[in-house]
């Protein structure tokens, strides 16, 4: 662990030198609006007509950003490839270097580790690429969720199932992601709302090691050693399917329990549609269509256009009434990102950035939400 951290710290001091364009915005500011209207700039010379992202692993949330990203590429005449780190920070790193040397025109990255990978994203931003960002800056655009808000949301439907079904008592586990400062807030919702209700224990509040299927595995098969019997599973749709199986095969999954998760991942969807899964909820945040929607103003920018600095994705708690239409629109999100209404129900949009102003990228951790 030692080598891989100072190899990142070596690649980054590097590219440091390299870099372009200047911190952007460092100090947090109240964006306004996107306005749609606003004039177009002058589009990024000497650049590909190219979309890469650069993706740090292979959940289906982020197979989700993908298909969207994908399909507006396509939509918009411009090549697309994905650069997958494998939750390798060293590397996503190098991918990025690389992509500065070659002039793509566009990427869409979700940070593995955002201190290490920074100084590469700055140089890109000032060569006039687009980068837009999954939660960490720095970016021209940053996509967000309001966090605290996602957060609560779950924790309000595993507190009514308490309540109603559980007689108000639960043994609850929460797998969170408290080391990603960007997603605490979420974690710090959830236990706000379950501090709530006397008769409920959090006996384990922990980040897996990796946040996919198997470090939720791992996890929870740890946290039954000393916990045969857990009533509710909170967190990341990935790492509670993960916890899901290490409950299974433990003889300890039971139809009552409460197992949530954030993302709207395709596995959660499943598992809730059978209807006597302990998987009771997911709070989707539609990645197809964010996706889509990055890709779009990935576009857009490459022609010249101004787009949004910030947008939110809204969370949507998935019910066995509403996922037949949550179904249809991930799978093709062209039709919701063309329609202001449809679209408005996913994502919000703040500010305005093009190629003549990309200084002002946002460079500080942007969130709609002030608490």
């Amino acid at each position: 662990m030692k080598f891989r951290l100072s190899a990142v710290a070596a690649l980054a001091c590097l590219i440091a030198p390299l870099a372009a364009g200047g911190e952007g915005l460092t100090t947090p500011v109240k964006l306004p609006a996107y306005d749609a209207a606003r004039a177009a700039c002058r589009a990024p010379p000497g650049l590909q007509k190219k979309l890469v992202f650069v993706q740090d692993n292979k959940r289906e949330f982020m197979q989700g950003v993908g298909r969207g990203l994908e399909a507006a590429a396509r939509a918009r005449g411009i090549s697309y490839s994905v650069a997958l780190a494998d939750n390798d920070p060293v590397l996503m790193v190098k991918q990025v270097g690389g992509i500065a040397t070659d002039k793509t025109g566009a990427i869409v990255v979700a940070p593995i580790d955002p201190p290490s990978l920074a100084p590469a994203l700055k140089k890109v931003i000032g060569a006039g690429t687009y980068v837009g960002a999954i939660v960490a800056p720095p970016a021209t655009t940053v996509l967000n969720a309001p966090q605290y808000l996602t957060g609560k949301v779950l924790a309000e439907a595993a507190a009514n199932y308490i309540r109603t079904r559980l007689g108000g008592k639960a043994k609850v586990v929460l797998l969170t992601h408290d080391n990603l400062q960007f997603l605490a807030p979420r974690f710090t919702a959830m236990r706000d709302t379950l501090r709530t209700l006397p008769g409920v224990t959090i006996v384990a509040d922990i980040s897996p090691a990796t946040v996919d299927k198997e470090g939720g595995y791992r996890t929870m098969k740890t946290i039954l050693l000393a916990q045969p019997n857990i009533d509710v599973v909170l967190g990341a749709d990935t790492v509670v399917l993960g916890a899901l199986r290490a409950l299974r095969e433990a003889g300890k999954a039971r139809s009552d329990q409460f197992l949530g998760g954030i993302d709207g991942e395709q596995e959660a969807v499943v598992e809730i549609k059978k209807g006597d899964s302990p998987y009771k909820a997911s709070i989707s945040l539609a990645s197809s269509i964010f996706g889509y929607a990055m890709g779009q103003q990935a576009a857009d920018w490459l022609d010249g256009k101004s787009i949004p600095q910030a947008m939110d994705i809204l969370p949507k708690a998935l019910t066995s009434s509403n996922i037949a239409d949550y179904e249809r629109d991930t799978a093709n999100p062209g039709p919701v990102y063309a329609d202001p209404a449809r679209r408005a129900s996913y994502l919000k949009m703040y500010g305005n950035i093009c190629f003549d102003t990309r200084e002002n990228y946002i460079n500080f951790p942007w969130s709609s939400e002030t608490r």
